[in-house]
């Protein structure tokens, strides 16, 4: 599994990645590989404002639907189109073209209470 190395991550495999004075959030390699083919993203709307580890939308593989946590505050500034387009970007990469959403912070110290590589590496298995 792909782990990236800039992310931060909660322990229900969510992502937080620092993009200018934004973040970008996504599932990790490990969850979208657990998931299997996903066929559904639902997502927020432009400018909804989200806590940290509220539920911000869903995720449907054909094996199971499932909840999607906000990793840090914020309020969503865009919206990956091409995901709810197609969501299989997010199996094919699921750190680049298959993000989620961005969010601007509310609380950007929220970031550095996250799970960092190593330590999300260790919560999969993954030394």
């Amino acid at each position: 599994m792909a782990i990236d190395k800039n992310a931060r991550y909660l322990e229900s495999h969510e992502y937080a990645k620092p993009e200018g004075g934004n973040f970008v959030i996504g599932i990790s390699d490990h969850a979208q590989a657990e998931l299997g083919d996903v066929v559904f993203v639902e997502l927020p709307a432009v400018g909804k404002t989200i806590a940290k580890g509220a539920t911000f939308g869903t995720i449907e593989s054909v094996k199971a639907a499932s909840d999607l946590y906000m990793p840090v505050s914020g309020t969503v500034v865009e919206v990956n189109e091409a995901v709810k387009n197609d969501p299989a970007l997010v199996n094919k990469d699921c750190f680049g073209a298959g993000w989620l959403i961005k969010v601007a912070p509310s609380n950007p110290a929220e970031f550095d209470s996250l799970l960092d590589a190593s330590a999300y590496g260790k919560a999969i298995g993954e030394e």
